[in-house]
C-alpha cells in the first residue's frame, strides 16, 4: 500500500460547513437583537443625561436653556451627543416649558422614527 494521503474529503468539508452555517443561523439573530437593544439603552441614557443637564441649568440660572448647543456652550454637557437611533445630533426635539418666559426648552425627546422593541414610539420617551 502506498502512504496515506493527507487532507479532507469533500463530504467532511460539507459536514463542517453545515455545522458552521447552523451555528451562524443561531447566533446572528441574537447579535442583531443585542445591537438594537444597545441603541435603545444608549438612547435612554442620553435622554436622562440631557434632561439632568437641563434641570441643572434651570436650578443654576432660573431659566431653561434656549437649545442643546447652549447647554454645551455653558459646559453642562461636553457636547451635544448624537441620537443613537438616527446617528445625528440634529434630530433631538426640544419641548418648551408651559411658561414660555422661563426659556425655550424644558425637556428633550428623540426625533427617531419608529418604535422600540417594547412597542413604544421613540418620540414618546
Amino acid at each position: 500500500m502506498r502512504g496515506s494521503r493527507r487532507g479532507f474529503t469533500l463530504i467532511e468539508l460539507l459536514v463542517v460547513m453545515a455545522i458552521i452555517a447552523t451555528l451562524l443561523a443561531l447566533a446572528a439573530p441574537r447579535f442583531f437583537n443585542s445591537a438594537d437593544n444597545a441603541r435603545e439603552v444608549a438612547l435612554r441614557h442620553d435622554l436622562a443625561t440631557l434632561r439632568e443637564a437641563i434641570d441643572r441649568h434651570f436650578a443654576d440660572t432660573g431659566r431653561y436653556p434656549d437649545s442643546l448647543e447652549d447647554l454645551a456652550a455653558r459646559k453642562y454637557v461636553r457636547s451635544v451627543v448624537p441620537d443613537p437611533i438616527t446617528d445625528s445630533s440634529k434630530t433631538w426635539i426640544p419641548v418648551p416649558p408651559e411658561n414660555r418666559e422661563l426659556g425655550a426648552m424644558a425637556d428633550v425627546r428623540s426625533g427617531a422614527p419608529g418604535k422600540a422593541r417594547d412597542g413604544s414610539a421613540y418620540k414618546d420617551w
